[in-house]
């Protein structure tokens, strides 16, 4: 009798309502932990404004959409944001314990994981680098101030022309380079930056192997568990097959920026790409044609049409691909300057406040993920879109509000389409719906 009241209970606990509440409530848990990363990275933003970002982002059409279905790409989102904030906080013990749960939740999240312990061991290294600095600094401070204080048999009018930097000049150079801590300090250049975090970890290796050792464990147990599977997925993995779809890393930079257009697609946006472009034209020009080249190769060598793209008139990439992409032979080609232009201002917004060496993590971890993937599905690309948004400053609440109704009139759009417009196949009974 109590076996079958507990099977009768687990039953209801099973129920269809109750598995897809549960993502509503790691929704919400998920915008609480966008919110504290927000406060981390950008602690001098205004409240109100955190806060306004965390709830658009909660409204991104991919995420939103699934929130109410039972899907794993809130839960995963979820898992991989609280890894990434507690590696933030330096709490790398914690951060790893969230890696392995994102892992468990979607396998490919290993490749994010490895990405936070990156990122973790290169605020590490500066942070250290900064502290010396700092200490400079602070000596400085104070050895101009005493300086100031002790010259008295001048005027107050010659001294203030011979104090070109003044207390508050000093001041206010600390301040800044306090706020900057997480970038280098010596901007000569992109390999001068991964020299001084080499340099700087082999000092620390001691301190970095016991800070990320779970990290590495994780990482183990994954290789050991891909060999004993056969592999990373564990449903249909004909379906799955690792690939080289480098196409899908172009798809990504023009569907994120479109996700965020008023802010890649302003004109003052565009005019101050211009103008760097301009500014050091020799390099940007033959940044300009290797991007090109590039995008070339990925979209005629290594373009994949699923058989599931073409077949599951279920899905919107089905429709984009035939409506836009497949429509001519053509298409793929003229899209090449989309996604470049798309590329170069994820580059430029994310520069603004992260190293260079962040950026090229965030860029090979976004590639790994999603090349690899022969299918076009817009859910692989929410983790590397939120942390793209979680990094770029948006100061203007202009991009913000336009950002949100765009958002709210698509939820709008998606919703109406699953819920009203259903739709049958004649090879197979049931109902089917509109879904991303």
């Amino acid at each position: 009798m109590f076996v079958v009241r507990l099977v009768s209970l687990f039953s209801e606990a099973c129920s269809t309502t109750i598995l897809r509440s549960t993502n509503c409530v790691m929704a919400v848990l998920c915008s609480v932990i966008v919110y504290e990363i927000i406060v981390h990275l950008r602690p001098i933003l205004d409240e109100r404004k955190a806060t306004l970002l965390a709830a658009i982002l909660a409204l991104y059409p991919l995420h939103w959409f699934y929130t109410f279905l039972y899907y794993t790409d809130v839960a995963s989102l979820t898992a991989v944001l609280a890894m990434y904030l507690a590696c933030l906080k330096k709490k790398y013990h914690f951060s790893a314990l969230f890696g392995a749960l994102a892992v468990f939740i979607r396998q490919t999240n290993i490749i994010w994981m490895v990405f936070v312990a990156c990122t973790g061991v290169i605020d590490l290294t500066l942070t250290s680098q900064c502290k010396n600095v700092k200490m400079d600094e602070l000596n400085e401070i104070v050895k101009e101030a005493s300086n100031l204080f002790r010259s008295k048999s001048v005027t107050e009018d010659s001294n203030m022309r011979r104090r070109k930097p003044t207390k508050a000049a000093y001041a206010r150079k600390y301040l800044t380079f306090s706020m900057n801590s997480s970038r280098t300090t010596d901007p000569t250049g992109f390999l001068d930056e991964i020299r001084e975090i080499c340099l700087t970890s082999w000092r620390m290796k001691w301190k970095i192997i016991l800070s990320f050792s779970p990290f590495l464990i994780i990482l183990a147990a994954f290789f050991a568990f891909v060999r004993w599977n056969g592999s990373v997925v564990l449903g249909a993995k004909e379906a799955h097959t690792v690939s080289l779809h480098f196409a899908q890393i172009m798809y990504f930079g023009l569907i994120s920026a479109l996700a965020a257009a008023p802010l890649h697609f302003s004109l003052n946006h565009g005019a101050k790409m211009l103008q760097s472009i301009w500014k050091n034209r020799a390099l940007s020009l033959s940044q300009l044609l290797v991007a090109f080249i590039v995008g070339f190769l990925s979209v005629h060598l290594f373009s994949i049409a699923h058989p599931y793209l073409l077949a599951d008139n279920r899905h919107y990439p089905f429709y984009l691909w035939r409506k836009v992409i497949g429509a001519h032979w053509l298409m793929k080609y003229l899209l090449i300057p989309f996604y470049v232009y798309s590329w170069f201002s994820i580059f430029s917004i994310l520069v603004k406040g992260r190293q260079r060496t962040w950026v090229l993590a965030y860029f090979l971890a976004t590639a790994a993920v999603l090349v690899p993937a022969p299918l076009i599905e817009f859910r692989y690309y929410t983790i590397p879109f939120f942390f793209l948004m979680l990094h770029s400053r948006i100061d203007d609440n202009r991009s913000l509000i336009l950002i949100g109704l765009m958002y709210a009139v698509i939820n709008t759009f998606t919703m109406t389409m699953f819920l009203f417009r259903p739709f049958y196949w004649s090879h197979e009974p049931g109902v089917q719906r509109f879904i991303w």
